[in-house]
């Protein structure tokens, strides 16, 4: 399986109403400390992929700036749909709804390059 499939695949997996970081997905894809790799991954995606790209956010809980008019939030809507809450500043308390995998480590603040 190449990259960007392995990108996709671990991103299928992160549940409803979680998160997970781009060096997290990464990681789990095999491609540690490649998280740019999961970003031009997610944004190649077409409409029909199926892929819940919005379920990740970048290593301080909060969703990377795009490109795209309106896609930040977009983001924040659909993840609000499934029940994640923002604070004050836009973040997510990656305690809380942070995906942890069975077997995995998690999410690590300050892992994101190894």
């Amino acid at each position: 399986m190449k990259g960007w499939a392995r990108i996709h695949a671990v991103v299928r997996r992160i549940p409803r109403g979680r998160v997970a970081t781009y060096g997290q997905v990464a990681a789990l894809a095999g491609l540690a400390g490649h998280a740019r790799q999961v970003g031009y991954a997610l944004h190649a995606l077409g409409d029909e992929d199926g892929v819940p790209w919005q379920r990740v956010v970048n290593a301080r809980g909060a969703i990377s700036p795009r490109a795209e008019p309106h896609a930040e939030a977009i983001q924040r809507q659909l993840l609000e749909r499934e029940g994640v809450r923002f604070d004050a500043r836009g973040r997510v308390d990656l305690e809380r709804y942070g995906w942890r995998p069975r077997g995995g480590r998690g999410i690590q603040r300050g892992t994101a390059r190894r």
